[in-house]
Protein backbone atom coordinates (compact mmCIF):
# COMPACT_ATOMS: atom_id res chain seq x y z
CA UNK A 1 0.00 0.00 0.00
CA UNK A 2 1.20 3.89 -0.45
CA UNK A 3 -0.05 6.78 1.20
CA UNK A 4 -2.19 8.79 -0.80
CA UNK A 5 -1.12 6.28 -3.64
CA UNK A 6 2.18 8.05 -4.18
CA UNK A 7 4.40 7.85 -0.98
CA UNK A 8 6.10 4.42 0.05
CA UNK A 9 4.66 3.37 3.71
CA UNK A 10 6.76 4.74 6.50
CA UNK A 11 9.25 2.29 8.23
CA UNK A 12 8.53 1.51 11.91
CA UNK A 13 10.28 0.66 14.94
CA UNK A 14 10.67 -2.66 16.66
CA UNK A 15 8.22 -0.79 19.33
CA UNK A 16 5.33 -0.43 16.34
CA UNK A 17 4.83 -4.08 15.08
CA UNK A 18 3.81 -7.02 16.53
CA UNK A 19 6.51 -9.10 19.09
CA UNK A 20 6.41 -12.04 16.12
CA UNK A 21 8.21 -9.51 13.92
CA UNK A 22 10.98 -8.22 16.05
CA UNK A 23 14.50 -9.67 15.33
CA UNK A 24 17.24 -8.99 18.22
CA UNK A 25 19.08 -5.72 18.42
CA UNK A 26 17.28 -4.16 15.22
CA UNK A 27 15.35 -1.41 16.20
CA UNK A 28 14.45 0.13 13.10
CA UNK A 29 13.68 -0.13 9.47
CA UNK A 30 10.67 -2.68 9.65
CA UNK A 31 8.06 -3.11 7.21
CA UNK A 32 4.07 -3.51 8.60
CA UNK A 33 3.52 -7.13 8.41
CA UNK A 34 0.34 -6.29 6.18
CA UNK A 35 1.81 -5.40 2.33
CA UNK A 36 0.64 -6.13 -0.45
CA UNK A 37 2.35 -8.37 -2.91
CA UNK A 38 3.17 -4.94 -4.96
CA UNK A 39 4.24 -3.12 -1.50
CA UNK A 40 6.98 -6.26 -1.23
CA UNK A 41 8.57 -6.47 -4.20
CA UNK A 42 9.02 -2.11 -4.51
CA UNK A 43 10.59 -2.76 -0.97
CA UNK A 44 13.50 -4.46 -2.36
CA UNK A 45 14.46 -0.72 -3.42
CA UNK A 46 14.16 0.79 -0.37
CA UNK A 47 16.61 1.12 2.73
CA UNK A 48 14.70 -1.61 4.55
CA UNK A 49 16.08 -4.14 7.55
CA UNK A 50 15.15 -6.75 4.77
CA UNK A 51 16.95 -5.14 2.24
CA UNK A 52 20.32 -6.28 2.48
CA UNK A 53 18.75 -10.12 3.41
CA UNK A 54 17.67 -10.01 0.32
CA UNK A 55 20.14 -8.77 -2.06
CA UNK A 56 22.87 -10.96 -0.29
CA UNK A 57 20.92 -14.34 -1.73
CA UNK A 58 19.84 -13.19 -4.73
CA UNK A 59 22.40 -11.75 -6.76
CA UNK A 60 24.60 -14.59 -6.29
CA UNK A 61 22.19 -16.75 -8.00
CA UNK A 62 24.27 -15.41 -10.67
CA UNK A 63 27.42 -15.84 -9.70
CA UNK A 64 26.63 -19.60 -9.24
CA UNK A 65 25.30 -19.54 -12.69
CA UNK A 66 28.35 -18.31 -14.48
CA UNK A 67 30.53 -20.39 -12.40
CA UNK A 68 27.62 -23.60 -13.01
CA UNK A 69 27.47 -23.35 -16.80
CA UNK A 70 31.66 -23.14 -17.30
CA UNK A 71 31.61 -27.08 -16.60
CA UNK A 72 29.78 -27.43 -20.20
CA UNK A 73 32.20 -25.94 -22.40
CA UNK A 74 35.30 -28.10 -21.39
CA UNK A 75 37.27 -30.67 -23.51
CA UNK A 76 35.47 -33.46 -23.60
CA UNK A 77 32.63 -33.06 -21.46
CA UNK A 78 29.29 -34.86 -22.29
CA UNK A 79 26.33 -33.15 -23.56
CA UNK A 80 24.36 -31.29 -21.02
CA UNK A 81 21.26 -33.39 -20.81
CA UNK A 82 23.65 -36.76 -20.71
CA UNK A 83 23.13 -38.88 -17.50
CA UNK A 84 26.66 -37.98 -16.45
CA UNK A 85 25.46 -34.61 -15.62
CA UNK A 86 22.60 -35.50 -13.85
CA UNK A 87 23.56 -35.34 -10.36
CA UNK A 88 25.20 -32.15 -11.25
CA UNK A 89 22.06 -30.48 -12.62
CA UNK A 90 20.44 -31.54 -9.08
CA UNK A 91 23.05 -29.89 -7.25
CA UNK A 92 21.90 -26.71 -9.11
CA UNK A 93 18.60 -27.50 -8.41
CA UNK A 94 19.18 -27.56 -4.93
CA UNK A 95 21.64 -24.55 -4.87
CA UNK A 96 19.10 -22.52 -7.01
CA UNK A 97 15.73 -23.16 -5.05
CA UNK A 98 17.85 -22.14 -1.76
CA UNK A 99 19.10 -18.86 -2.70
CA UNK A 100 15.68 -17.98 -4.50
CA UNK A 101 13.59 -18.98 -1.33
CA UNK A 102 15.92 -17.27 1.01
CA UNK A 103 15.95 -13.95 -1.15
CA UNK A 104 12.00 -14.42 -1.48
CA UNK A 105 11.35 -15.48 2.21
CA UNK A 106 12.78 -11.56 2.86
CA UNK A 107 11.14 -9.91 0.76
CA UNK A 108 7.64 -11.30 0.67
CA UNK A 109 7.22 -11.73 4.51
CA UNK A 110 5.17 -8.82 5.62
CA UNK A 111 2.33 -9.66 3.75
CA UNK A 112 0.65 -11.23 6.64
CA UNK A 113 1.73 -13.07 9.99
CA UNK A 114 0.83 -16.25 8.53
CA UNK A 115 2.57 -15.81 5.16
CA UNK A 116 5.44 -14.59 6.91
CA UNK A 117 5.70 -18.15 8.92
CA UNK A 118 5.16 -20.05 5.66
CA UNK A 119 8.01 -18.18 3.62
CA UNK A 120 10.77 -19.41 6.20
CA UNK A 121 9.00 -22.95 6.42
CA UNK A 122 9.81 -23.09 2.53
CA UNK A 123 13.42 -21.49 3.50
CA UNK A 124 14.10 -24.25 5.61
CA UNK A 125 13.00 -26.62 3.27
CA UNK A 126 14.82 -25.70 0.37
CA UNK A 127 17.94 -25.65 2.80
CA UNK A 128 17.41 -29.58 3.18
CA UNK A 129 16.83 -30.15 -0.37
CA UNK A 130 20.00 -28.58 -0.93
CA UNK A 131 22.03 -31.05 1.51
CA UNK A 132 20.53 -33.57 -0.71
CA UNK A 133 21.61 -32.05 -4.04
CA UNK A 134 25.04 -32.03 -2.75
CA UNK A 135 25.18 -35.85 -1.26
CA UNK A 136 24.04 -36.68 -4.79
CA UNK A 137 26.64 -34.77 -6.63
CA UNK A 138 29.13 -36.26 -3.44
CA UNK A 139 28.02 -39.76 -4.31
CA UNK A 140 28.81 -39.80 -7.93
CA UNK A 141 31.53 -37.59 -8.24
CA UNK A 142 33.43 -38.00 -4.78
CA UNK A 143 32.38 -40.98 -3.73
CA UNK A 144 35.24 -43.89 -2.89
CA UNK A 145 34.81 -46.01 -6.25
CA UNK A 146 33.66 -43.13 -8.40
CA UNK A 147 35.23 -43.60 -11.97
CA UNK A 148 35.96 -47.35 -11.01
CA UNK A 149 34.37 -49.23 -14.06
CA UNK A 150 34.47 -52.96 -14.64
CA UNK A 151 34.34 -54.70 -18.38
CA UNK A 152 33.46 -57.83 -19.65
CA UNK A 153 30.73 -60.12 -19.81
CA UNK A 154 26.98 -59.39 -18.46
CA UNK A 155 26.78 -63.22 -17.04
CA UNK A 156 29.78 -61.78 -14.98
CA UNK A 157 32.05 -64.78 -15.88
CA UNK A 158 35.05 -62.64 -16.96
CA UNK A 159 35.13 -59.36 -14.95
CA UNK A 160 38.62 -56.87 -15.40
CA UNK A 161 39.31 -53.79 -14.05
CA UNK A 162 39.97 -51.37 -16.93
CA UNK A 163 42.33 -48.41 -16.50
CA UNK A 164 43.60 -49.59 -13.58
CA UNK A 165 46.79 -47.85 -13.20
CA UNK A 166 44.41 -44.61 -13.21
CA UNK A 167 41.87 -45.61 -10.05
CA UNK A 168 42.51 -47.71 -6.92
CA UNK A 169 39.37 -50.18 -6.95
CA UNK A 170 39.44 -51.45 -3.20
CA UNK A 171 38.05 -49.60 0.18
CA UNK A 172 40.94 -48.18 2.30
CA UNK A 173 38.04 -48.68 4.93
CA UNK A 174 35.90 -51.94 3.81
CA UNK A 175 33.78 -51.70 6.86
CA UNK A 176 32.41 -48.20 4.96
CA UNK A 177 31.73 -49.71 1.49
CA UNK A 178 28.05 -51.11 3.23
CA UNK A 179 27.43 -47.16 3.87
CA UNK A 180 28.36 -45.50 0.82
CA UNK A 181 26.89 -48.13 -1.69
CA UNK A 182 23.68 -48.87 0.75
CA UNK A 183 22.92 -46.32 3.13
CA UNK A 184 24.37 -43.21 1.77
CA UNK A 185 21.40 -41.49 -0.03
CA UNK A 186 18.54 -42.64 2.33
CA UNK A 187 20.42 -41.40 5.21
CA UNK A 188 21.22 -37.82 3.34
CA UNK A 189 17.02 -37.79 2.95
CA UNK A 190 16.34 -39.01 6.44
CA UNK A 191 18.78 -36.40 7.74
CA UNK A 192 16.95 -33.70 5.36
CA UNK A 193 13.53 -34.36 6.65
CA UNK A 194 14.89 -34.57 10.32
CA UNK A 195 16.05 -30.96 9.45
CA UNK A 196 13.08 -29.72 8.48
CA UNK A 197 10.63 -30.44 10.80
CA UNK A 198 13.33 -29.26 13.33
CA UNK A 199 13.78 -26.02 12.22
CA UNK A 200 10.11 -25.39 11.16
CA UNK A 201 9.46 -26.42 14.85
CA UNK A 202 11.32 -23.45 15.81
CA UNK A 203 9.03 -20.98 14.83
CA UNK A 204 6.45 -22.26 17.04
CA UNK A 205 8.31 -24.05 20.08
CA UNK A 206 12.29 -23.34 21.38
CA UNK A 207 12.30 -19.45 19.87
CA UNK A 208 14.19 -18.50 23.16
CA UNK A 209 16.73 -21.05 21.31
CA UNK A 210 16.13 -21.04 18.07
CA UNK A 211 18.62 -19.81 16.40
CA UNK A 212 21.17 -22.46 18.04
CA UNK A 213 19.20 -25.03 17.67
CA UNK A 214 18.79 -24.32 13.22
CA UNK A 215 22.48 -23.81 13.19
CA UNK A 216 23.13 -27.12 14.86
CA UNK A 217 20.36 -29.15 13.46
CA UNK A 218 22.03 -28.14 9.83
CA UNK A 219 25.29 -29.20 11.39
CA UNK A 220 24.01 -32.97 10.79
CA UNK A 221 23.23 -33.45 7.14
CA UNK A 222 26.80 -31.62 6.61
CA UNK A 223 28.18 -34.72 8.55
CA UNK A 224 26.41 -37.21 6.74
CA UNK A 225 26.58 -35.68 3.29
CA UNK A 226 30.57 -34.78 3.60
CA UNK A 227 31.49 -38.34 4.31
CA UNK A 228 32.77 -38.99 0.80
CA UNK A 229 35.23 -35.88 1.01
CA UNK A 230 36.16 -37.04 4.83
CA UNK A 231 37.31 -40.82 3.12
CA UNK A 232 38.82 -38.83 0.19
CA UNK A 233 41.17 -36.74 3.02
CA UNK A 234 42.14 -39.66 4.95
CA UNK A 235 43.04 -42.09 2.30
CA UNK A 236 45.21 -41.82 -1.30
CA UNK A 237 43.73 -40.50 -4.10
CA UNK A 238 42.00 -42.99 -6.22
CA UNK A 239 44.40 -41.39 -9.13
CA UNK A 240 47.49 -42.09 -10.12
CA UNK A 241 50.05 -39.77 -8.92
CA UNK A 242 50.81 -39.76 -12.74
CA UNK A 243 48.23 -38.77 -14.20
CA UNK A 244 46.22 -35.30 -15.36
CA UNK A 245 43.40 -36.46 -13.04
CA UNK A 246 45.63 -36.58 -10.29
CA UNK A 247 46.29 -32.41 -10.51
CA UNK A 248 43.16 -32.21 -11.27
CA UNK A 249 41.77 -33.83 -8.23
CA UNK A 250 44.26 -32.37 -5.84
CA UNK A 251 42.40 -28.96 -5.10
CA UNK A 252 39.44 -31.01 -3.74
CA UNK A 253 40.96 -30.34 0.02
CA UNK A 254 41.36 -26.94 -0.52
CA UNK A 255 38.04 -25.65 -1.62
CA UNK A 256 36.47 -28.10 1.23
CA UNK A 257 38.38 -26.70 4.19
CA UNK A 258 37.50 -23.27 2.58
CA UNK A 259 34.04 -24.40 2.31
CA UNK A 260 34.14 -25.75 6.03
CA UNK A 261 35.76 -22.52 6.96
CA UNK A 262 33.04 -20.27 5.58
CA UNK A 263 30.46 -22.44 6.78
CA UNK A 264 31.97 -21.70 10.75
CA UNK A 265 32.07 -18.38 9.97
CA UNK A 266 28.56 -18.23 9.14
CA UNK A 267 27.34 -20.12 12.31
CA UNK A 268 29.24 -17.70 14.45
CA UNK A 269 27.59 -14.59 12.64
CA UNK A 270 24.12 -16.39 13.28
CA UNK A 271 24.67 -17.74 17.00
CA UNK A 272 26.08 -14.32 18.06
CA UNK A 273 24.21 -11.64 16.34
CA UNK A 274 27.43 -9.52 16.14
CA UNK A 275 27.46 -6.70 15.49
CA UNK A 276 23.99 -5.36 16.06
CA UNK A 277 24.17 -7.02 19.64
CA UNK A 278 27.25 -4.99 20.21
CA UNK A 279 25.30 -1.35 18.73
CA UNK A 280 22.02 -2.04 18.47
CA UNK A 281 19.97 0.11 16.24
CA UNK A 282 23.59 1.23 14.20
CA UNK A 283 23.38 -2.04 11.79
CA UNK A 284 19.53 -2.02 11.47
CA UNK A 285 19.58 -1.72 7.33
CA UNK A 286 23.35 -2.18 6.39
CA UNK A 287 25.73 -4.95 7.62
CA UNK A 288 23.73 -7.18 10.65
CA UNK A 289 24.68 -10.62 10.80
CA UNK A 290 22.10 -12.26 8.95
CA UNK A 291 23.51 -10.37 5.84
CA UNK A 292 27.09 -11.64 6.60
CA UNK A 293 25.39 -15.40 7.13
CA UNK A 294 24.06 -14.94 3.95
CA UNK A 295 27.52 -13.78 2.52
CA UNK A 296 29.11 -16.45 3.89
CA UNK A 297 26.77 -19.35 3.34
CA UNK A 298 26.96 -18.18 -0.47
CA UNK A 299 31.13 -18.17 -0.17
CA UNK A 300 30.38 -21.77 1.14
CA UNK A 301 28.30 -23.22 -1.74
CA UNK A 302 30.68 -21.54 -4.31
CA UNK A 303 33.75 -23.03 -2.83
CA UNK A 304 31.68 -26.51 -2.78
CA UNK A 305 30.65 -25.97 -6.61
CA UNK A 306 34.68 -25.45 -7.39
CA UNK A 307 35.47 -28.95 -5.27
CA UNK A 308 32.71 -30.41 -7.22
CA UNK A 309 33.95 -29.41 -10.35
CA UNK A 310 37.44 -30.53 -9.49
CA UNK A 311 36.25 -33.99 -8.77
CA UNK A 312 34.47 -33.79 -12.30
CA UNK A 313 37.20 -32.57 -14.17
CA UNK A 314 39.02 -35.50 -12.85
CA UNK A 315 36.77 -37.85 -14.08
CA UNK A 316 36.41 -36.55 -17.57
CA UNK A 317 40.61 -36.41 -17.77
CA UNK A 318 40.55 -39.90 -17.22
CA UNK A 319 41.25 -41.23 -21.01
CA UNK A 320 40.46 -44.83 -20.75
CA UNK A 321 36.92 -44.23 -18.25
CA UNK A 322 34.04 -45.23 -19.34
CA UNK A 323 31.25 -43.90 -17.29
CA UNK A 324 28.12 -45.98 -15.74
CA UNK A 325 25.73 -46.99 -16.63
CA UNK A 326 27.44 -47.24 -20.33
CA UNK A 327 29.27 -50.34 -18.80
CA UNK A 328 29.16 -52.98 -15.93
CA UNK A 329 30.16 -50.86 -12.87
CA UNK A 330 31.38 -51.26 -9.10
CA UNK A 331 29.39 -48.20 -8.70
CA UNK A 332 25.72 -47.66 -10.71
CA UNK A 333 25.60 -44.59 -12.80
CA UNK A 334 23.10 -42.06 -12.38
CA UNK A 335 19.68 -42.22 -13.62
CA UNK A 336 16.23 -40.26 -14.01
CA UNK A 337 15.51 -42.36 -10.98
CA UNK A 338 18.38 -42.29 -8.91
CA UNK A 339 18.84 -38.90 -9.12
CA UNK A 340 15.64 -36.60 -10.28
CA UNK A 341 13.51 -39.22 -8.63
CA UNK A 342 15.52 -39.11 -5.39
CA UNK A 343 14.74 -35.15 -5.26
CA UNK A 344 11.36 -35.14 -6.42
CA UNK A 345 10.10 -38.05 -3.91
CA UNK A 346 12.34 -35.55 -1.10
CA UNK A 347 10.25 -32.64 -2.34
CA UNK A 348 7.13 -34.14 -2.45
CA UNK A 349 7.51 -35.22 1.59
CA UNK A 350 9.10 -31.44 2.29
CA UNK A 351 5.90 -30.12 0.58
CA UNK A 352 3.86 -32.01 2.25
CA UNK A 353 5.54 -30.87 5.79
CA UNK A 354 5.30 -27.06 4.84
CA UNK A 355 1.50 -27.56 4.14
CA UNK A 356 1.27 -29.39 7.62
CA UNK A 357 3.19 -26.58 9.82
CA UNK A 358 1.53 -23.38 7.89
CA UNK A 359 -1.82 -24.87 8.50
CA UNK A 360 -0.90 -25.03 12.23
CA UNK A 361 0.58 -21.30 11.62
CA UNK A 362 -3.37 -20.12 10.27
CA UNK A 363 -4.65 -21.34 13.02
CA UNK A 364 -2.20 -19.84 15.55
CA UNK A 365 -1.70 -16.82 13.83
CA UNK A 366 -4.93 -16.66 11.12
CA UNK A 367 -7.02 -14.48 13.91
CA UNK A 368 -4.09 -11.67 14.96
CA UNK A 369 -3.40 -11.24 11.03
CA UNK A 370 -7.06 -10.19 10.49
CA UNK A 371 -6.84 -8.11 13.95
CA UNK A 372 -3.97 -6.38 12.40
CA UNK A 373 -5.50 -5.79 9.60
CA UNK A 374 -8.21 -3.83 11.13
CA UNK A 375 -5.32 -1.58 12.99
CA UNK A 376 -3.21 -1.13 9.81
CA UNK A 377 -4.83 2.76 9.22
CA UNK A 378 -3.68 3.24 12.64
CA UNK A 379 -0.04 2.22 12.64
CA UNK A 380 0.52 3.08 8.80
CA UNK A 381 1.13 6.65 10.22
CA UNK A 382 3.61 6.25 12.60
CA UNK A 383 7.08 7.38 10.97
CA UNK A 384 10.35 6.00 10.72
Amino acid sequence: MLLNDRQPLPLLRDTDVPPRVKENFILTGYRFPNYSLRDCLLSAFRPTNETGNFWTHFLPVFVFFYYFVEVFGWEGAPQGDAPFFYPFWNYFIGVFCLLMASSMAHLLNSMSLVVREVCFFVDYGTISAYTVGSSLAYYYYIHPQAGIVETGSHNGSHMALKHEQVVTSSYAFPGFSVFFETFYIPSACMVAIICILSCCNTRQRWRKHRYVIRTLVFLLPFLVSSTPVFYRLLTRSPYSSTSSSFTASNSTSTFFYRHCFWLVVSAVFNISKIPERLAPGRFDIWGHSHQWFHCCTFLSILDELHMIKAEVRAILLSPTLLLPPATLSRLPGPTVASTYGVMLLLQTTIISIIVWFSWKANCIYGPERDQLAEQYPKKHLKCH
